[in-house]
């Protein structure tokens, strides 16, 4: 082989091999480049996944908007944001203050036990019945049935105080009323169910549709402020000209408890 034929395929050779390192590294710039675009993309997704995620935890839930609602009160309330709720006859010279968490098992003990002698009392006019209902067992349990029943229970008033007055004892009845630490009372069909036991509430759909809509949840959480800053400590409490009466055991004890303080 001559010099210049040697010369000529080295030369050859070499450029062959400058071709293939060129080609190599243009499909190596082209695998990074897709590389790092598909992690900016994955960056991207999990930074946006997490923007989602805070997003909808910081997200006010239901009972956190209601806090800034426009404030509807039941027909039959009166006072400051209709949290005053007394039942009775006006010429009734007393009144006797009762505190209420709806998922509080001692009030539900209390309403089975002296519910009908109250509202006897009340009918016959021996006293007025101020109502204050309470949500703190949603707060320690948690859970939203306090508030959702108290709710409810401000679309019962808005009916009438006879129909508050039966709602209240069948949601407290032993066949409704749940376990403290059962959430029933969160289901707004429960409620519902549970009023059918009401004559006037049975297939009333304005009170249904109120209880749907939630259309007194800021009522619910007005009422409940109304509690917390009245200094009671627990639920069931009975009050009469600001004196506590110690909760009976009987019916018995009840009248002798009730006569003595409307003696006093």
């Amino acid at each position: 082989m001559s010099a210049r034929n040697n010369k000529a395929n080295k030369a050859a050779a070499r450029d062959r091999l400058r071709q293939e390192r060129e080609a190599q590294a243009k499909k190596d710039k082209a695998r990074r480049q897709v590389i790092v675009a598909g992690s900016v993309v994955g960056v991207l997704a999990l930074a946006g996944g997490v923007g989602w995620a805070v997003m909808e935890m910081t997200k006010p839930d239901a009972w956190e908007k209601a806090g800034t609602a426009a404030l509807v009160t039941p027909k039959n309330a009166t006072g400051d944001k209709g949290t005053t709720v007394v039942i009775g006859k006006p010429e009734a010279k007393k009144t006797l203050d009762i505190y209420e968490d709806p998922r509080c098992p001692a009030c539900a003990a209390f309403e089975q036990t002296m519910g009908d002698q109250v509202k006897k009392d009340v009918d016959a006019g021996k006293y007025k019945l101020r109502y204050v209902g309470a949500t703190f067992i949603d707060k320690g349990v948690t859970g939203e049935g306090s508030k959702n029943a108290l709710s409810a229970l401000g679309a019962a008033l808005n009916v009438s105080p006879e129909a508050f007055l039966e709602y209240k004892a069948a949601l407290y009845s032993k066949a409704n009323h749940p376990e403290e630490t059962s959430d029933k009372f969160a289901k707004d069909d429960y409620l519902i169910k549970v009023a059918d036991g009401v004559a006037a509430l049975k297939g009333n759909t304005g009170f249904q549709q109120a209880v749907k809509d939630g259309t007194y949840d800021r009522w619910a959480l007005e009422m409940s402020k109304t509690f917390d800053a009245s200094g009671v400590k627990g639920t069931p409490t009975l009050m009469m000209d600001g004196k506590k009466i110690e909760i009976p055991q009987t019916a018995a004890a009840f009248n002798e408890a009730i006569d003595g303080a409307l003696k006093g």
